[in-house]
């Protein structure tokens, strides 16, 4: 932290020119509540009725233009993605060289947009919270939300202050500096692994890897993939977070390739290999399409097995042809990876309701997914096929011994006990 834990500085990013009443409000509610407001003014025609501390020259000039052409610039929507150029360059600079410690940025959607550019390009940890109009909404793509990100709606306070938006910017306020001052950072002492898995009542190979990495001296960070797990997974690869990741539950993939909310994006399953991480990848799950539990099926997966996981999130099964497709899919991103690869697949199962007995059981499904596998893993990933199904012990056993090999030939770096 730049200052001392007791008064943290908090970046306040907004356009004065429209919204001066409630950026002085919130400056003065993180004043009291301890931290030093810094005042970052993205506005593009106006000017606000304050002296930022950082003024849009400054933010044009981190864009290397400047204001006069940013507002030539076409329309409204190029000039503020040309501000939030600049508006990332300056403050990344600024955490760079510690002079902040926190980021609380206001806006509808146009400033919500800039906000999430910004929240993008600092590191985890580094407490970031918007206040926004379209808090929560499915206007905002998963794949540009940042991992630790904090949101609130900015109720009933569009266009001016009133008792509601007083409480929420107090709030969010408060929040901000709460975070900056008694948060605890990533420390960094040992090579962070990275695992994607569903609840253990679906994959069991946390249980066996965790204590086996753990021994082995990383720290290990399992992700929920349920959508925004997976983003959270992809956004700290794409800063390369990890030493190595151990993707097992790539059901992310088939939930986007069928159209489902419950994706993590586009680029699911492609930035540690973009970035040069190690990989071990399974298809953990990757049978499944997730969907939203409380909304009637879709007609083309009426017909198909279902799981309700609980009041919120359903599964379906996809069809021998469908999971034809997700194999090429999953080839394809394979073949794209600038590191080592090396891909897992267990012949028996991949996610614990597929066995006999269990609702989503299709073993000539299965089949053919695995046929489909054995053709579409690409010739540089390293292969493994294994005579069992994803939670058994065989499984979790793979992947450590791919993984002891690798440090062996100094491709992931050792752990630090």
């Amino acid at each position: 932290m730049s200052q001392t834990a007791q008064r943290p500085r908090i970046l306040v990013i907004g356009t004065g020119d429209t919204k001066s009443d409630e950026l002085n409000f919130m400056a003065g509610k993180i004043s009291e509540a301890g931290g030093e407001a810094i005042m970052v003014d993205v506005s593009v025609l106006g000017d606000p009725p304050y002296v930022p501390e950082y003024s849009k020259h400054d933010i044009a000039f981190a864009a290397e233009t400047t204001i006069e052409d940013i507002i030539g610039s076409g329309d409204e929507n190029t000039s503020m993605a040309l501000m939030a150029k600049g508006a990332c360059n300056l403050i990344r600079t600024l955490h760079d060289e510690g002079l902040m410690d926190g980021m609380i940025a206001l806006g509808g959607s146009m400033g919500t947009d800039l906000a999430l550019d910004v929240a993008a390009v600092l590191p985890l940890g580094v407490p970031k919270f918007v206040v926004s109009t379209i808090a929560y909404s499915h206007l905002l793509p998963p794949e540009r939300i940042a991992p630790d990100l904090m949101m609130i709606l900015w109720a009933g306070g569009l266009y001016g202050l009133n008792d509601i938006c007083s409480s929420v910017l107090s709030q969010a306020c408060g929040a901000v500096v709460g975070a900056a001052k008694h948060g605890t950072r990533p420390k960094g002492d040992r090579p962070l692994i990275g695992m994607t898995s569903l609840g253990s009542s679906c994959l069991k190979y946390m249980k066996y890897l965790r204590p086996e990495l753990e021994r082995r001296g990383y720290d290990v960070a399992v992700f929920h993939a349920t959508g925004m797990g997976g983003r959270a997974f992809e956004a700290i690869a794409a800063q390369k977070g990890f030493a190595a990741v151990f993707d097992f539950c790539i059901q992310e993939i088939s939930n986007h390739h069928n159209g489902t909310v419950v994706t993590s994006g586009p680029d699911r399953m492609e930035n540690a290999g973009r970035f040069g991480i190690p990989q071990i990848v399974a298809p953990g799950a990757v049978d499944m399409v997730d969907l939203q539990a409380w909304r009637p099926l879709p007609d083309r997966f009426a017909e198909r097995p279902f799981h309700a996981h609980n009041r919120l999130i359903a599964s379906v099964t996809t069809d021998p042809n469908g999971r034809r497709e997700i194999a090429r899919v999953i080839g394809e991103k394979l073949a794209a990876a600038h590191s080592p690869v090396a891909f897992i697949l267990p012949v028996r199962g991949i996610q614990e309701w597929d066995q006999e007995g269990e609702p989503l059981y299709e073993p000539e499904a299965l089949d053919a997914f695995v046929d489909a596998m054995r053709q579409a893993v690409p010739a540089k990933a390293r292969y493994e096929e294994i005579d069992a199904h994803i939670n058994a012990p065989e499984f979790a056993a793979k992947a450590l011994e791919i993984l002891d090999a690798w440090v062996d030939q100094g491709l992931v770096a050792k752990g630090r006990p």
